[in-house]
């Protein structure tokens, strides 16, 4: 019983990291990523897809991103997406390829992304933290209906500790990257 309390919190805690993870690839920086199209969402088929599941997305170079649809039909949908998208970018398409120039962030751009990128870092650390707090509450509830001696519980808010710490920091890495990354010109 009391180990569950232990590994259901290291998985909710690694869902948020993971969340957080998937926050940071959505932020663009200064360079041409495949990653920066994930957020971008397509009707077709009648339903929602990613754009990776209808053509073959390249970067080229540094600035450019090139979506080549396995189907052409398809190409003013994916184009429309894109620029409905909150990514801020232009695509055109030459009848069989998607060309999306990525253009460089000015300085002040670059800050704003810093701080949309802080804001996410500071809700996957609440997040992390009320699953820390949710597990505590868990633990002293075993000790007082005497569930668990004094000894586990001490043990296992130690455990919950450690958990806690090192996803907050894998949180504090992540962010550290992605600011060097935005900030790189």
């Amino acid at each position: 019983m009391s180990h569950a309390i232990v590994k259901e919190s290291h998985d909710k805690m690694d869902k948020s990291v993971v969340a957080f993870q998937d926050e940071m690839a959505g932020i663009r920086t200064g360079r041409a990523t495949t990653a920066l199209l994930d957020v971008v969402e397509v009707e077709a088929y009648g339903q929602k897809m990613h754009i990776n599941q209808l053509g073959t997305i390249n970067v080229p170079d540094n600035n450019l991103i090139t979506i080549d649809l396995w189907d052409k039909s398809q190409l003013a949908i994916v184009e429309k997406a894109i620029l409905n998208s909150p990514l801020g970018l232009t695509p055109s398409n030459d009848g069989t390829v998607i060309r999306i120039p990525i253009p460089a962030l000015s300085e002040d751009r670059r800050r704003e992304l810093v701080k949309v990128a802080g804001k996410h870092q500071e809700d996957a650390k609440i997040a992390i933290r009320n699953v820390r707090r949710h597990a505590m509450d868990e633990i002293k509830k075993l000790q007082k209906d005497g569930e668990i001696p004094e000894d586990d519980a001490h043990r296992l808010t130690d455990e919950i500790q450690k958990e806690t710490d090192r996803h907050v920091a894998r949180v504090d890495e992540l962010f550290a990257a992605k600011e060097a990354d935005i900030m790189e010109v």
